[in-house]
């Protein structure tokens, strides 16, 4: 089997997992119980929240845990917008965020705030200025994600944040979930106030995650009850899931640091060739994340294609898992200005640093052939 979609879900290390099923089996009080065994679970709990701030650079009681991607979104956005709307109701983020994120602001659109999604280049880029240019009196909050989940398009957060310094009563918050363990985002230096990551897209498990909240920064909760993860995410805690979180989070920033070259020369051998096939036109930029490639074929339906390779055991992928059983057109893609023939025939490629050069070959060869035969069918 090839697996190349990194980018919907990895597969957990196996040291994860045995961190999971050791910590679920032997640790398993509630950490707010006051018995000894509650406090031995409770000091787990501080234990592991410390080595997430380390890992993240940034003080421990900035880390809350939470059950991913989805859920730090919608805290990051609905909890400043719910919190501070009566500074302002103007939010702004983009034309290609991840669902979580867009979803979350039509959802506030509906509560009466008002949302300006700014437009990108051909290739998904935000410009800092239309960033800028956008800002009003009454702006409480801007969101851009680090990495485009579809094109792999790296956003300028850091220039971003620095824009924003000049305006410190504009919150940001960045989705970092697919640029984590892949690119170098340093939080506290890029002027990042929430910043949402998650394990299941760094060989963790499903249903765990953070959410980087700057100490200086107030929301609103979206989860009442018992007072945990510092008050801001009520609930008793899921520890086995946040260990594993951890020790995934540990894992691949020291694979980012040891095997970063060989990610980008697989990326790159990836590009160089499906230049060298012709039905294939590459959308995602040059200089974009080196775990994403897409790429369209058009006059080929992309879920075709891919059936095609699942055949064979290649698996690819055609927009976000989150949006792939929406109408066939990438609103990423259409966002870019692209036309009907690519935006309606894009493909995913995603990788991992356990995918090898030859797994890249093989699906150089199993693409080229699959394109033949459907050629074929076609001229039947």
């Amino acid at each position: 089997m090839i697996y190349f979609d990194n980018s919907a879900t990895t597969k957990p290390l196996p040291e994860v997992l045995e961190s999971y099923q050791k910590v679920a089996g032997e640790l398993f009080a509630n950490p707010s119980s006051v018995h000894s065994f509650g406090g031995q679970v409770e000091r787990l709990m501080q234990q592991t929240r410390h080595q997430a701030a380390r890992l993240f650079e940034v003080e421990s009681q900035e880390v809350i845990f939470t059950s991913g991607g989805t859920e730090g979104n919608n805290m990051a956005i609905k909890g400043i917008a719910l919190m501070h709307q009566s500074r302002g109701k103007h939010l702004i983020t983009s034309k290609i965020e991840h669902p979580s994120v867009t979803e979350a602001f039509r959802a506030l659109e509906t509560l009466g705030f008002d949302v300006t999604y700014i437009d990108v280049n051909e290739k998904g880029k935000v410009d800092p200025d239309s960033i800028v240019h956008a800002l009003r009196e009454d702006t409480i909050l801007v969101s851009i994600m680090s990495v485009n989940n579809e094109l792999g398009t790296v956003q300028p957060v850091q220039e971003i944040g620095a824009r924003l310094k000049e305006y410190p009563k504009v919150f940001f918050h960045v989705d970092h979930v697919q640029g984590l363990g892949k690119i170098h985002l340093p939080i506290k230096e890029s002027g990042i106030d929430l910043c949402t990551a998650s394990g299941h897209k760094i060989h963790g498990l499903k249903g765990a995650g953070a959410l980087i909240i700057q100490k200086k920064v107030s929301i609103f909760p979206l989860l009442h009850g018992g007072g945990q993860e510092l008050e801001r995410r009520a609930g008793t805690e899921n520890l086995p899931a946040n260990v594993a979180f951890v020790k995934a989070l540990r894992l691949i920033l020291e694979t980012q640091k040891n095997a970063g070259d060989h990610l980008y020369r697989t990326h790159q051998y990836l590009r160089d060739q499906l230049k060298n096939i012709k039905e294939v036109i590459i959308n995602s930029p040059n200089d974009c994340a080196p775990h994403i490639i897409n790429f369209s074929i058009p006059g080929f339906k992309p879920e075709v294609v891919i059936h095609a390779l699942g055949e064979k055991e290649i698996f690819i992928s055609t927009k976000s898992a989150c949006s792939s059983k929406e109408p066939e057109v990438s609103t990423v893609l259409k966002a870019c200005g692209l036309d009907y023939e690519r935006t309606n025939s894009a493909l995913r490629v995603s990788l991992s640093y356990q995918n090898t050069i030859e797994e890249a070959a093989s699906f150089i060869e199993a693409l080229e052939e699959t394109i033949e035969q459907l050629k074929e069918t076609m001229r039947r």
